[in-house]
């Protein structure tokens, strides 16, 4: 146990969970359980247990007596998890509007804004630490659901947000003002209390950023696409802003 109460396997887990769903661990890597004991701080034995409950989330592939590897990525799955965030999302999103309180809403605006701080910054071509950017994208979306009033609901959505967490770092793209506009449209929906548009709006928000990783070629390099997907227009080509490549400065400051 450390200081914290935290045993050195729990934080061991935190710590391959975060490489993985940042990329620091790629898509089909190979996980050496010597090297990792040397990188986590972990025993061989203890290693065992939390590849094999990383397995049981989807982030690991474990090979019988080959070993373990990080989870592949795919077009195929990228759609599947992105249609399964969408359901929990937006079934969440409706109860919380419905239950949610003034409270709710501050917490919705506070998230909001330090998103949309952290666009601008990133519209002004400034570099901005991706970890810390997707921190606050994760804030925000939590923070729209925060009142379903069901904890395996938002457990459920957490672990899906993860997986799709882990493509949108595979690209590591800013869409530019398009995205930031779809994050808006969240917002204003959300203090109306339209579940409708909320739903509308964030269909169009995950399905333009499946399009973007898919049109980019992206997943290729591991294997995930035989060849990359045509492309859509740009937000540059639409006269809707450039398309940003966020820095990966900084220890992992996300979602784990």
């Amino acid at each position: 146990m450390d200081k914290e109460g935290v045993t050195i396997g729990e934080a061991a887990y935190q710590r391959i969970r975060a490489d993985i769903v940042f990329g620091r661990l790629a898509p089909g890597q190979k996980l050496g359980l010597d090297r990792m004991r040397e990188t986590y701080g972990a025993g061989v034995s203890t290693l065992r247990e939390l590849l094999s409950r990383l397995a049981s989330e989807g982030l690991i592939l474990a090979e019988g007596q080959k070993g373990f590897e990080v989870a592949p990525v795919s077009d195929a799955d990228f759609q599947e998890v992105t249609a399964l965030r969408l359901l929990l999302e937006a079934h969440a999103m409706e109860q919380s509007f419905a239950a949610g309180g003034l409270d709710w809403e501050g917490g919705v605006v506070a998230a909001h804004h330090k998103l949309a701080a952290l666009e601008r910054r990133l519209l002004a071509n400034e570099a901005v630490d991706v970890e810390s950017w997707k921190r606050y994208d994760w804030e925000f979306h939590r923070a729209l659901i925060a009142a379903c009033g069901s904890r395996l609901l938002l457990q459920a959505h957490a672990a899906i947000y993860d997986r799709f967490l882990r493509y949108q770092m595979v690209a590591v793209v800013f869409r530019g003002q398009p995205a930031a506009d779809e994050h808006r449209q969240l917002l204003d929906s959300a203090l109306s209390r339209d579940s409708a548009a909320a739903r509308q709006a964030l269909a169009a928000h995950l399905g333009n950023c499946v399009r973007h990783v898919l049109g980019s070629g992206a997943l290729a390099r591991f294997g995930g696409a035989a060849e990359p997907v045509a492309a859509a227009p740009s937000p540059a080509q639409r006269g809707e802003g450039a398309v940003h490549k966020p820095s990966r400065r900084g220890r992992p400051t996300g979602r784990t």
